[in-house]
């Protein structure tokens, strides 16, 4: 039995759609939608519909770290929005203390 992978390149020039997005991790559309509307991914064309929604690789981190809160500990996307943010902050001022020789 032979395994076939597909990889689709992230860049600046190749962003991920949101059905690209959706089916990275294994959710629907809508999830991406919802994804969008709590803040833990930004798109810059959110007037436009979500098919012409584009996201970087930074997003598909993100979204990564979203489903697997959803998944191991049940929280819900407005929960994980918050947990993803205090995340990104202790790891903010984390390097602030190192910046200034701190620790």
């Amino acid at each position: 039995m032979a395994t076939v992978s597909v990889t689709t390149a992230i860049s600046a020039t190749q962003p991920l759609a949101a059905s690209e997005l959706a089916h990275a991790v294994g959710a629907d559309a809508e999830w991406v939608v919802q994804l969008v509307e709590v803040g833990i991914v930004q798109t810059a064309t959110t007037e436009a519909p979500p098919e012409r929604w584009r996201f970087s690789s930074a997003d598909l981190q993100c979204a990564l770290e979203a489903r697997r809160l959803e998944r191991d500990f049940g929280v819900g996307l407005d929960a994980a929005a918050l947990i993803l943010d205090l995340q990104h902050e202790v790891r903010r001022l984390k390097a602030v203390i190192r910046a200034h020789g701190l620790r």
